[in-house]
């Protein structure tokens, strides 16, 4: 029978006539529904037993969370099924989160990608016509080119976060999730930003106060948080530091990176995290920013089970918390 469950494309469990686990495929634990070898859930636990009482099959439909924290959740199927033999209850669970989630996103993609491609499209059209009405003035052909590098650049750099939004929409990280040191992705993604830091004469200061390993995919909490730095970098002043600081509290890993910059108006900060949104879209020209950069983090945040906040004031700087589940599951496959 075990041999049967894993090969079929559901997570299952194995319920005796005590109620006692018998039997969890290996990653029904993302779904927190059991604990001590029994059912946590309150309404499987009852599906359970109406199934054990009638004998007849039942389906019903649950939402569970992700994780501790945030807005994300699991949208499961659940077939119950009473098995013939020692009274043995089989649980399949199905989860079709991705499906509905994939059905959602894109139903409005394509309207902001469009939208967001025409500016550097448009702008790169009227450049190239200016570079020909300009071909006996090489002043003016350098300044157009020199322009269009830049357009190119942004276009390029725009269409990379759409692939990156799109990856992180179509990917479940707590599928075939890994165990994660926070330290050294940390410490990657600081040595990542370490050249744009120099050029700006900007110090990023790490304060390990702590260690935590979190499940899930290393590449998507590597881009969310070098994410984080290269802004905190970006809209810094020159001469200024960005710390970055690694803490646990109640069972969760919080990495704050705190900048010297400009700041955030208190309207923004509720909508900072939207796709496409910027606060300063001039400032957001002249620093390379896509807008979609804060929506990664906040797609990678809500997947691993956690969330992202900002506090800012004005002039005195923004400081960004992105905040995952700890893990003391050491089945997981580490991380390389």
């Amino acid at each position: 029978m075990a041999t049967l469950l894993t090969n079929i494309d559901a997570e299952a469990i194995i319920v005796g006539q005590s109620d006692m686990v018998i039997y969890a495929s290996d990653t029904v634990s993302n779904f927190n529904l059991l604990r001590d070898n029994r059912i946590q859930n309150e309404s499987l636990q009852l599906l359970v037993r109406t199934v054990r009482r009638s004998g007849n099959i039942q389906e019903a439909t649950m939402e569970l969370p992700r994780g501790p924290l945030g807005r994300g959740t699991h949208n499961l199927l659940v077939r119950v099924i009473p098995l013939e033999e020692d009274g043995l209850i089989c649980v399949l669970i199905f989860d079709d989160s991705e499906m509905r989630r994939l059905d959602s996103i894109r139903r409005d993609f394509v309207a902001n990608i469009s939208h967001e491609l025409k500016t550097p499209i448009g702008a790169l059209s009227i450049l190239s016509e200016a570079v020909l009405g300009a071909s006996d003035d090489p002043e003016a052909i350098v300044k157009f080119a020199t322009r269009m590098q830049t357009e190119s650049k942004r276009l390029s750099d725009l269409v990379q976060e759409i692939i990156n939004l799109s990856r992180l929409q179509d990917d479940d990280p707590l599928k075939n999730a890994k165990v994660i040191d926070l330290n050294q992705i940390l410490l990657d993604a600081i040595g990542q930003s370490e050249m744009n830091a120099t050029a700006r004469n900007i110090a990023v200061i790490y304060s390990e106060q702590a260690s935590a390993k979190i499940k899930g995919d290393p590449t998507q909490v590597m881009m969310a948080i070098s994410n984080l730095i290269e802004n905190a970098i970006n809209y810094s002043p020159e001469g200024t530091r960005v710390a970055v600081a690694l803490l646990v509290n109640d069972g969760l890993a919080e990495v704050s990176i705190t900048d010297q910059g400009i700041g955030i108006p208190e309207k923004d900060l509720e909508r900072i995290f939207e796709r496409f949104y910027r606060v300063d879209p001039a400032r957001s020209r002249a620093t390379g920013g896509t807008g979609l950069g804060l929506s990664i983090v906040k797609h990678v945040a809500t997947n691993h089970g956690g969330d992202v906040s900002v506090w800012s004031v004005e002039g005195a700087g923004s400081t960004f918390t992105i905040r995952f589940p700890i893990t003391s599951q050491l089945t997981a496959v580490e991380a390389e």
